[in-house]
C-alpha cells in the first residue's frame, strides 16, 4: 500500500470513528427530547442514528486492511449489510411515519431539538462530503455508500428540523411523518442501488 493509500485509509477510519462518536451521543440527546415532547419524529430519528453507527462499523471492518486478498468478497459484503441497513431504515421510518399519520398525535414544541437539529445537520452534511471525497479517492464503494447514508441522515435531520419548525408556527402535525415518508422512500431507492452494486461486483 502507497503512503498516500495509507493516509487516505487512516483519514477514512477518523471520519468514520467521528460519525459513530457524533451518532451515538446524537441517539442519546434526540431520544431523550423526543420522549419529553412526545415527539415519534425525534425518537425516530435517534434509532436511525444507531443504524448509520451499524453502517460505519461495516464500513471500518472493510477498510481495516485494504490490501485483503479477498478484498472483493468483503467488499460485496459490505455493500449488502449497508443495502440492509438503508432498508430498515426505510421500513421504520414507513411504519412511524403512516403510525403517525393515522393517530394524528400532536407533539409538543421542543426549542432544544430544534437548536439540536440545526447543528445536526451542519455536521451530517460535512461528514458525508469529507467522507465522500477519501471514498473517491480510494475508489472505495463501502465507504461511498456510508458517506450518502450520513448525507441522508442530514436530509432526515433537515426534513424533522422544518416538520418541527412548521408544527410549532403553524400546527401543521402532519409534516412531521410526510418528511419521514419522503425520507423512507430515499432509504429504500439507496437500499435497492447499493444491493445491484454488489450483486454487479459477482458478476463482472
Amino acid at each position: 500500500m502507497t503512503a498516500q493509500r495509507e493516509r487516505l485509509r487512516r483519514q477514512g477510519m477518523w471520519l468514520l470513528w467521528a460519525t459513530i462518536a457524533w451518532n451515538v451521543t446524537e441517539s442519546i440527546i434526540t431520544i431523550s427530547l423526543g420522549v419529553a415532547a412526545g415527539s415519534i419524529a425525534l425518537v425516530a430519528f435517534g434509532l436511525d442514528s444507531m443504524v448509520e453507527v451499524f453502517a460505519s462499523l461495516v464500513v471500518i471492518w472493510h477498510v481495516r486492511d485494504l490490501d485483503d486478498l479477498d478484498n472483493d468478497h468483503r467488499n460485496r459484503r459490505a455493500l449488502r449489510l449497508i443495502a440492509g441497513a438503508f432498508v430498515v431504515l426505510g421500513v421504520f421510518l414507513t411504519v412511524t411515519s403512516l403510525q403517525r399519520l393515522i393517530s394524528g398525535d400532536r407533539p409538543d414544541e421542543s426549542p432544544l431539538g430544534i437548536a439540536y437539529l440545526t447543528l445536526t445537520v451542519l455536521v451530517m452534511f460535512g461528514l458525508a462530503w469529507a467522507k465522500g471525497r477519501v471514498a473517491t479517492q480510494l475508489d472505495n464503494d463501502p465507504l461511498a455508500a456510508e458517506a450518502r447514508l450520513s448525507f441522508l441522515d442530514g436530509l432526515l435531520a433537515a426534513g424533522i428540523l422544518l416538520a418541527l419548525i412548521l408544527t410549532a408556527v403553524l400546527d401543521w402535525w402532519w409534516a412531521d411523518p410526510a418528511a419521514g415518508l419522503l425520507v423512507a422512500l430515499i432509504a429504500f431507492h439507496e437500499g435497492e442501488e447499493h444491493w445491484e452494486e454488489a450483486g454487479e461486483e459477482d458478476n463482472p
